[in-house]
């Protein structure tokens, strides 16, 4: 070999750079219904994501098992390309979602990818990463619910308050209104004048794609979109990402929460994401228990709804709300799931079928509803004629088994009787017509004052439209004061007499 060979190949060896890079790889044993088994991958984390390469491209799937000899993985997309002795790679990322205020007003997967046809989400800010998997703020970090969050439904606001950093359970038989509550609550946010609108997100699991789209487009005629998200993972979509759902949901509620802003997070529903759990355990061969549930079905649900709270100023003052959805069989809340969440939740709107099919709507059980926050989340207007009408419909449905006798019982059970259906009555109302909460007190306020007693049944049932365009007509400044100082004092009291006394239908 002569020299000048010799020398260019020594220049050629001094510009080559080698980069080393270790990696950590895996092979694909065993693939079905959406979980993976892999081997060779001693060093991977619970809930990191890992790149399983396929025919096509690289397919995320997440930690979910750590066995002595494998990992169980559940598959985040389509399965089908997937084969047994595909390369598996590590990421050395936890799972985790995208996230800052230009989510407001679009529709996501699980995975934090538009859904909405209107291109990138992210184009002018860097977004910020949030675990799904977060651990709940301590003790420490919280203070007591006592901001109100109202929902412009009556029955509600009066009787089961909710506060900002509460978590209140909705709970019924399909098809009676639930998700109508939550869709009127998040129309009314915008209508509390004193307070921002906190930012609401609507989380879709196993929603038929129609009913989120019609969702949607009912957020949007109303101006709700706009401090809105929606997390869909629609009934098309692998159990994998029915099961992500809600995190993601809550990951994105507690962005908001940490810059100091109220957020609210609606799971709707959680009967259908431990329905997901339950499939993907059987198929990892987890250990199934009562109804063929996972032992750790309970935690599931605790270490989400945990996440909820209302922040201390020290940690910003911020609050996430959390109201989840869950569908009953037969109206049986003392089955597995519910009875599970009722116990990890401050409460429960319990929604009656047979009350539903009488006509009573928003069917809202006041005897099985309750709110373990009570009247500290209630504005002092609210919390002054919510009382008498608590005594008053309580005494109400003591008396209603002889509401058939009605003829032969004393003058002041008749009475007494009557004055419960008028304030049934004025508890009804139609979806997707909140109610302000100053319109509430003045209401409530008339119905329990006799107001409504000589007015005949059958003018009954639009009796509160006629006095809330009465008072938006002829005395806006009682519902200005009212809604300023949220309490009846004695000037504005005698200010709502005169006006009632003043009032005819």
């Amino acid at each position: 070999m002569s020299y000048e060979i010799i020398e260019n190949l020594r220049k050629a060896l001094t510009d080559v750079s080698v980069d080393v890079k270790w990696e950590d790889v895996g092979r694909v044993i065993e693939v079905s219904d959406g979980v993976a088994k892999i081997m060779g991958l001693n060093g991977a984390k619970s809930q990191e994501i890992l790149m399983i390469e396929s025919e096509d491209n690289e397919i995320p799937a997440l930690v979910l098992n750590l066995e002595e000899e494998a990992i169980g993985a559940l598959v985040l997309g389509n399965d089908t390309g997937i084969r047994s002795g595909n390369l598996v790679k590590r990421t050395n990322q936890v799972l985790s979602v995208e996230v800052n205020e230009e989510i407001l007003g679009r529709v996501i997967d699980p995975l934090g990818r538009p859904l909405d046809g209107k291109g990138k989400i992210f184009k002018n800010k860097q977004p910020v990463r949030y675990f799904l998997e977060r651990k709940a703020p301590s003790v420490l970090d919280r203070e007591s619910v006592r901001t109100p969050l109202h929902t412009g439904i009556k029955a509600i606001d009066a009787l089961v308050p909710i506060g900002r950093g509460q978590r209140e359970l909705i709970i019924g038989d399909r098809q009676i209104g639930k998700t109508a509550i939550v869709l009127d609550a998040i129309i009314n946010q915008q209508q509390d004048t004193k307070r921002k609108p906190p930012i609401c997100i609507y989380v879709a699991i196993g929603q038929r794609e129609s009913k989120v789209a019609r969702i949607i487009k009912t957020l949007e005629e109303h101006d709700a979109l706009k401090y809105s998200i929606i997390v869909s993972a629609s009934a098309s979509t692998p159990a994998s990402f029915w099961y992500l759902a809600p995190y993601t949901g809550c990951a994105i509620g507690e962005y908001f929460m940490d810059q100091g802003q109220d957020a609210l997070v609606i799971y709707d529903d959680l009967t259908k994401h431990a329905w997901a759990y339950r499939q993907i355990s059987l198929l990892l061969r987890r250990s199934p228990g009562r109804e063929a549930y996972p032992g750790d079905v309970f935690y599931l649900h605790s270490r989400l709804l945990e996440r909820a709270a209302k922040l201390n100023d020290q940690k910003g003052g911020g609050s996430l709300t959390a109201l989840p959805i869950v569908e009953t069989q037969l109206g049986d809340i003392s089955a597995y799931i519910p009875t599970n969440i009722i116990s990890i939740t401050d409460g429960q709107i319990y929604l009656d079928q047979d009350l539903f099919y009488q006509g009573v709507r928003p069917a809202v059980n006041a005897g099985l509803s309750v709110s373990r926050v009570g009247s500290s989340a209630q504005t002092k207007a609210m919390k002054k004629v919510a009382g008498r009408l608590r005594l008053e419909l309580a005494q109400f449905r003591e008396l209603q088994a002889f509401t058939q006798f009605a003829s032969d019982v004393d003058e002041a059970t008749r009475k007494k009787i009557q004055r419960g259906e008028i304030l049934t009555t004025i508890l009804k109302q139609n979806d997707l017509k909140p109610v302000p909460f100053e319109y509430q007190v003045c209401l409530i306020y008339a119905a329990i004052n006799g107001c409504f007693d000589n007015i005949p049944k059958e003018e009954m049932g639009t009796v509160d439209e006629k006095l809330t365009q009465y008072f938006k007509n002829f005395h806006p400044e009682i519902i200005k004061e009212i809604s300023q100082v949220e309490d009846l004092t004695k000037e504005i009291e005698e200010s709502l007499k005169k006006a009632l006394d003043a009032w005819h239908l």
